[in-house]
């Protein structure tokens, strides 16, 4: 990445402690723009924390959080119009059909009604929701619900995406589904920064990985320099130090 490039997002020096509790640790990272980037780590590592504060969701401790070079608590509408976000535990408006949902929040955005209307009805479309679109979100499966979230945050048209487990509990056709639209997006110039708490994921999707452990970057970079020849998966173990030659299951099950 060119100097002069600003970063599609940067976390610098971000920090957060809920009481004696340090949640993030001072996490610096670099996400260069056009990049697919995967976020993992052990559970309570700190992603979602750092995610939130990276998007304006979470007001940091220390540091500070920029997207392609806009200040998120600086100039937090400028920010926010580059970036679209599907964060953990989504609350959707759920007496709304799908249709409703991303016309009102077009308009709510900004858009006019014809573009928002427009938008809704492409995404719709794409992401094969285009046959429930008189469902209302509260009757939406879980891949449903992944989906639309995934369909308000690019409603917009962000160069940016910062999604948290956009694949939890989603099933096999409708993750290829979200894994070609995502696809398709980096490789129009967008960049995504996603979580995951699958290796194989990861290394399918990004061509960049952060290791986040104990509230701290464990390794940052290129997916091929992180894995230092191996897989993610064996990596990670030993980026955070767990001993799998002690995993065992409970007594009374061994035969």
């Amino acid at each position: 990445m060119r100097s002069d490039v600003a970063a599609a997002l940067e976390l610098d020096g971000l920090g957060k402690r809920f009481g004696p509790k340090i949640a993030v640790d001072h996490v610096s990272l670099s996400v260069p723009p056009g990049s697919f980037y995967g976020l993992v780590g052990p559970n309570g590592a700190g992603k979602t924390t750092s995610l939130s504060m990276a998007v304006g969701l979470l007001r940091p401790d220390t540091g500070h959080a920029r997207v392609f070079g806009v200040d998120v608590w600086d100039d937090p509408i400028g920010a926010r119009a580059r970036v679209g976000v599907l964060p953990d535990g989504l609350a959707l408006p759920e007496r709304l059909t799908g249709r409703e949902l991303l016309t009102y929040l077009g308009r709510l955005r900004g858009l006019d009604r014809a573009t928002a209307a427009a938008r809704a009805g492409e995404l719709l479309e794409i992401l094969e929701l285009d046959q429930a679109e008189r469902t209302l979100v509260i009757d939406y499966s879980t891949g449903m619900r992944k989906k639309i979230g995934l369909a308000t945050a690019m409603l917009h048209g962000p160069r940016l995406l910062v999604l948290d487990e956009p694949f939890e509990a989603v099933d096999p056709v409708s993750a290829l589904t979200i894994r070609a639209m995502l696809k398709s997006f980096v490789a129009g110039g967008g960049s995504v920064v996603l979580s995951s708490h699958v290796m194989a994921l990861v290394e399918q999707l990004c061509d960049h990985v952060a290791v986040i452990d104990k509230g701290r970057v464990a390794a940052a970079g290129p997916l091929d320099e992180v894995r230092d020849g191996r897989s993610l998966e064996d990596r990670f173990v030993e980026l955070v130090g767990a001993d799998v030659d002690d995993m065992k299951g409970p007594s009374w099950l061994a035969s």
